[in-house]
């Protein structure tokens, strides 16, 4: 049964909307908010990878040690466009978004120089559904444009 079939089009545009609401979510979550809690947006043996960094961390646990273990003067916003969701199923859905990040260490207040983006690259993202909500079971993220976090003088 596909998902067209599962789901009518106002079940499938509330999935869709719940997964774009994690991807949001994430960003807001490690530039504005406490980046250690973006663990709770992952199912509880999610995964966050980057194949091309040799990185991979599963469990919320690891997740939230490894997003909470950013610099505390890091400045850092990151740009989510060309989002796309495809539900797969009820409580199965997949999704890319493009990502430009912004970031800086060593940051103590005020406005910045702007500068040109440290990443540009894409996420794919698996999603599920455990307890009612739509949660990453995994999340990767490729970056062909990258350079090393700029540390501010001062």
């Amino acid at each position: 049964m596909s998902a067209e079939s599962a789901l009518g089009p106002v079940e499938r545009m509330l999935a869709e909307r719940a997964c774009e609401r994690v991807v949001v979510e994430f960003a807001h979550r490690l530039d504005l908010g406490e980046p250690g809690s973006v663990a709770e947006l992952f199912t509880p043996g999610g995964v966050w990878c980057w194949p091309g960094g040799e990185r991979r961390v599963e469990g919320r646990e690891a997740l939230r040690a490894y997003f909470g273990a950013r610099p505390v003067d890091r400045l850092s916003r990151r740009l989510m466009t060309n989002l796309l969701v495809a539900v797969e199923s009820p409580v199965a859905a997949r999704a890319v978004s493009y990502l430009s990040t912004y970031r800086v260490d060593g940051y103590t207040g005020g406005m910045v120089e702007p500068r040109t983006p440290t990443q540009v690259g894409h996420y794919e993202d698996v999603f599920e559904v455990v307890d009612g909500a739509w949660l990453l079971a995994s999340r990767t993220v490729h970056l062909p444009f990258g350079a090393e976090t700029a540390r501010l003088a001062g």
